[in-house]
């Protein structure tokens, strides 16, 4: 893999978590929409009214009592230098990202694995982004590089404008510290790269008319040589206009190298051709299957459905092992290395040099195994954890027998741990408690949904807190995706909410991947209902066990947790006092037409087909707020340069509810991406304004 950590998934989800998603404008249209002219992003008029919106909000959050003490308090947890330095293994070296009050757009740095084990690593600065920033006048964000093993001495480097998912690619020498003169570049698009030697890459960008999808993402493959223009790369494979994407990359490994190319027709379904021969062999396993790992000749795959081959049924959620060879033969020779149970799942898988480990869930407490190849024969080992929180895989490659991972829970700050040559790991670094969490105490409770579905939630209490229905308690969920939401040590969280005595809920509701891919089969497209359903549950069951009342409850969640909040206070509005919609979707009439929002479709549906209206329409906010309801006062933001989900979701719902003489808070920051800023004072002041603003309603 040309990444330190090798963490195989599809290039669907790829694209969500990591590249970001399409770069498209929208053009309003003339409709029965009376605010479609807020989806212009940077239209003067509705750049007018947002900063009008902002300006209401920050005058009534910021002179809160709360807002200036916990904007100070983020920050210097933002900015400590007693954070772990997040490892990264190119190569002999530790490489590092780090922002803090003297790098506000960041350094990357790297050490040597001796020095990154002290107190004190003695770091040296590969690339300076603020001053590459203040150099060419540009708001540049770090988005990563990727680099050639296995001396990782090439790397495309990746930068963004203000944070968004469009970004530039220029080729820089990490021995040299310096971009590559005449080296490959690509300018600004949300183009996908990969090394294939140290004189091409495999590229995927805006070619021109055409050469995208419908959901804005590269839709031809293409070979890049040295020296030669970007017009005459060689072109690998077309997809289809109405794919998701399609890319490419080399599988680098210590035993050989695989070609891999890969057509994504929908989230969570893909199809993989091997290059053999300047030919394209389509591998025979099901599309919705996911490549998990490339080792020693074997690809590692785990299924979304259930696989009948040869006379054998392989279950939903299982980890397989497949020669390449076989494969590319059409011969299915297969053995399980993991299997699910009704609790357990499997959540992520990585490889070294020497063995794959993977991460699994049972009842949503992390643990680690390991299986290595003895001849021809799986061995399979337990990796003992500190405790039953969360433990992820935090780096490792292909040519290191050498990797980390953390460990953490929302009450024990995260620890970095160390394996060497199959040894038993150890722990190295340690992140300081930034908040008192003494007396605090973590419970796992059980809600039951409208359709008798058992969903899991955790409850975190500071000391004191009665169960007498007063407690301010604050409930975040997401639910989409295939996404877990597991325990995780969150300092400004804790800080700004549990240390002054809030309590905090989160919920494991379907469409998550928290007990693998039937919890999140149970809830998209007709089935997404359930989403809401389970999240009024557990706010129903927290409000029946008097941990708190309908009067001390708020909720939280971005993005399809914005989705998720939104919908639903205005289904149940009765149950809450507070509403924070980070980030959200929100018009699903619409979505399919803003951005990359037809690559979601597999989730949602599509709103442009009665059938899947017909359902969408019972949870999409937008088109449920009424104007005789009584709501909550929700809080809503976005960025501008959001270019993941269109901040028109944001600024529309807020219009609606506006102009039906409902209150609402909102705010709209000008750069920072799909996230909640692009430097540390950005990410503060929007946590602080949350925390003001849920401290406002809920005390």
């Amino acid at each position: 893999m040309t990444t330190s950590v090798s963490h195989r998934v599809p290039l669907s989800a790829l694209l969500l978590l990591v590249a970001g998603l399409a770069v498209m404008k929208a053009t309003p249209t003339a409709g029965d929409d009376p605010y479609q002219w807020l989806e212009d992003v940077e239209g003067e008029k509705a750049l007018s009214w947002a900063k009008a919106q902002s300006a209401k909000a920050l005058a009534v959050l910021q002179a809160r009592p709360e807002y200036a003490p916990i904007y100070k308090r983020t920050l210097e947890i933002l900015d400590s230098k007693e954070k772990i330095p997040t490892p990264e293994l190119l190569g002999d070296a530790v490489y590092n990202f780090w922002k803090d009050e003297v790098h506000e757009r960041g350094i990357w740095r790297r050490t040597t694995l001796t020095s990154y084990r002290t107190a004190n690593p003695e770091w040296e600065t590969v690339i300076d982004v603020d001053a590459l920033a203040k150099a060419e006048g540009k708001s540049w964000v770090w988005h990563g590089a990727t680099c050639l093993p296995p001396a990782y001495e090439r790397c495309m480097v990746n930068l963004s404008p203000g944070g968004s998912d469009t970004h530039v690619y220029r080729e820089f020498d990490t021995k040299k510290k310096e971009f590559v003169a005449g080296g490959f570049t690509l300018p600004e698009a949300k183009s996908r790269v990969a090394w294939r030697d140290e004189n091409t890459l495999w590229v995927g960008t805006d070619f021109g008319a055409g050469s995208l999808t419908t959901s804005g993402y590269p839709r031809i493959v293409k070979l890049w040589k040295r020296g030669t223009p970007l017009a005459d790369a060689k072109t690998i494979f077309e997809g289809k206009a109405e794919d998701v994407a399609s890319g490419g990359e080399t599988e680098i490994l210590p035993d050989g190298r695989w070609d891999v190319v890969t057509r994504v027709p929908a989230f969570f379904r893909q199809e993989t051709f091997l290059l053999r021969d300047d030919k394209l062999v389509k591998l025979d396993i099901p599309e919705d299957s996911e490549p998990r790992a490339f080792f020693r000749g074997h690809l590692l795959l785990s299924l979304r459905s259930d696989w009948t081959v040869d006379g054998r049924t392989y279950r939903e959620g299982s980890l397989l092992s497949a020669g390449l060879d076989d494969l590319l033969q059409g011969r299915h020779r297969l053995e399980v290395l993991f299997e699910p149970s009704a609790r357990v799942s499997l959540a992520a898988v990585g490889n070294t040099r020497d063995r794959v480990v993977l991460q699994t869930l049972d009842n949503v407490q992390s643990r680690l195994s390991s299986v290595s190849l003895d001849g021809a024969a799986w061995k399979h080992g337990e990796i003992a954890t500190p405790g039953l929180g969360t433990a992820e895989l935090a780096a490792m490659n292909d040519w290191s027998t050498t990797w980390f991972f953390t460990y953490e829970d929302f009450t024990t700050p995260m620890s970095l741990w160390l394996s060497e040559n199959g040894g038993k790991a150890e722990k190295v670094k340690t992140m300081p408690a930034f908040f008192d969490a003494a007396g605090m105490t973590t419970e796992q409770y059980e809600a039951t949904s409208k359709d008798g579905t058992k969903v899991p939630y955790f409850v975190v209490r500071p000391p004191g807190v009665k169960n007498d229905g007063t407690a301010p308690t604050l409930l975040h969920g997401y639910g989409g995706f295939e996404i877990s939401e597991v325990p995780t040590y969150n300092g400004a969280r804790g800080a700004a909410w549990l240390a002054r005595g809030g309590v905090y809920v989160e919920a494991n509701i379907r469409g998550g991947g928290e007990f693998g891919p039937a919890w999140h089969k149970a809830a998209i497209k007709e089935k997404h209902i359930h989403n809401f359903e389970d999240f009024a549950a557990v706010a129903q069951d927290l409000i029946a066990r008097k941990i708190t009342s309908p009067r001390h409850l708020g909720i939280m969640g971005g993005s399809q947790g914005g989705l998720l909040v939104g919908g639903t206070y205005v289904l149940y509005p009765d149950l809450f006092h507070a509403v924070v919609v980070q980030v959200p979707l929100a018009d699903m009439k619409r979505y399919t037409h803003l951005l990359a929002g037809a690559s979601w479709m597999a989730e949602y549906g599509d709103p442009d087909k009665p059938e899947d209206w017909a359902y969408i329409q019972t949870w999409s906010p937008y088109e449920l707020v009424k104007k005789n309801a009584a709501y909550p006062t929700p809080f809503y933001w976005t960025n501008t340069r959001d270019d993941r989900v269109h901040p028109a979701h944001a600024r529309k719902m807020v219009a609606k509810l506006e102009a039906q003489g409902h209150p609402v808070y909102y705010f709209e920051n000008t750069e920072g991406g799909h996230g909640a800023g692009a430097v540390n004072k950005q990410t503060a002041e929007v946590t602080a304004l949350q925390y003001a603003y849920l401290w406002m309603m809920l005390k």
